[in-house]
């Protein structure tokens, strides 16, 4: 049977001192960065896929010429080289905006034996290789209500800093009403058990502004499958509350069609605004999430959602 435990406060308040259970999140964060610079570097090799052609200067690839282009547009040295007009395409060199959001609350320090990190691990550098990867691909990054969107090569770094020196998130398990400008997007990393209309006030805030964003919603596996038996306590991480029950088994169908329903909800939600979806259970590698994130960013510029 998996075995369940919940990280201290101090496992995700960066003031603490060492517990007998897990180090201070000031302590583990150097481990943390590292691990999103590997996560990050393992994708390097799909940043390319994220050009697109665009007004600029660099030179990207050439392509076929289509009727009814201007014909100024096509290159004949080289349409000169095959029976065939080419056109130059320059590479899209509009800086993006990405904003990240990451929850450090209560829920976040759950962990089973199931799962290869802790849902505030995970959710730490999965948020830290995005950014990374990003700022790689010529953007920029930031972090809601901590620091401001930045272009550097110590993004990473950076960010981590900032969360470490935050007091005041460990009970906030969604995003600040920060405003974000039109044009960016949001990235916002959560295991996303809060009320589906408190959900929903944070998609429409950000998307009331022009913006649009992405959910990445981290899960132990033991909340997916409930997989108990016999007599347990249920433990409300949030609110503090405890309940005693006596066959847990009988719990289990019940709970998975309630957390089942909650992702629909939350699932609809991000449609109806355009917005994305990615479910990651830790029991999967971080590269996984990050590259579908990833891809589904390029995707959402590719429809031209808003995106400059």
């Amino acid at each position: 049977m998996a075995r369940v435990r919940v990280l201290p406060e101090s496992a995700r308040f960066p003031s603490h001192r060492e517990t007998e259970t897990a180090l201070s999140l000031s302590e583990r964060m150097p481990r943390l960065v590292l691990e999103a610079r590997r996560v990050a570097a393992n994708l390097s090799h799909g940043l390319h896929g994220r050009r697109r052609a665009g007004p600029g200067e660099s030179f990207w690839q050439f392509r076929p010429f289509v009727t009814g282009e201007a014909a100024q547009r096509i290159d004949w040295r080289r349409s000169a080289r095959d029976d065939r007009l080419y056109v130059r395409e320059r590479e899209w060199e509009t800086t993006q905006t990405i904003w990240f959001w990451i929850d450090r609350s209560a829920s976040m320090g759950f962990a089973s034996s199931l799962a290869q990190a802790p849902k505030i691990e995970r959710a730490i550098v999965l948020g830290l290789a995005l950014a990374d990867c990003s700022v790689d691909a010529g953007e920029r990054a930031g972090l809601l209500g901590l620091m401001p969107p930045r272009a550097t090569s110590r993004i990473a770094e950076l960010m981590a800093e900032a969360m470490v020196a935050d007091h005041g998130a460990l009970t906030d398990d969604l995003p600040p009403q920060a405003p974000i400008p039109a044009f960016h997007e949001a990235i916002l990393v959560s295991d996303f058990l809060s009320l589906p209309g408190e959900i929903a006030a944070v998609i429409e805030g950000i998307s009331g502004h022009g913006a649009r964003g992405h959910l990445v919603m981290i899960v132990d596996p033991v909340e997916e499958t409930f997989p108990f038996q016999g007599q347990a306590i249920l433990h409300d991480l949030e609110e503090g509350l405890s309940l005693r029950i006596g066959d847990a088994e009988s719990w289990g169908k019940s709970y998975r069609e309630r957390i089942e329903r909650h992702r629909a909800e939350v699932s609809e939600l991000v449609r109806r605004r355009g917005w994305t979806l990615t479910i990651h259970r830790t029991d999967r590698p971080a590269s996984e999430a990050a590259l579908h994130v990833l891809n589904l960013v390029t995707s959402s510029r590719g429809l031209g959602l808003g995106g400059r």
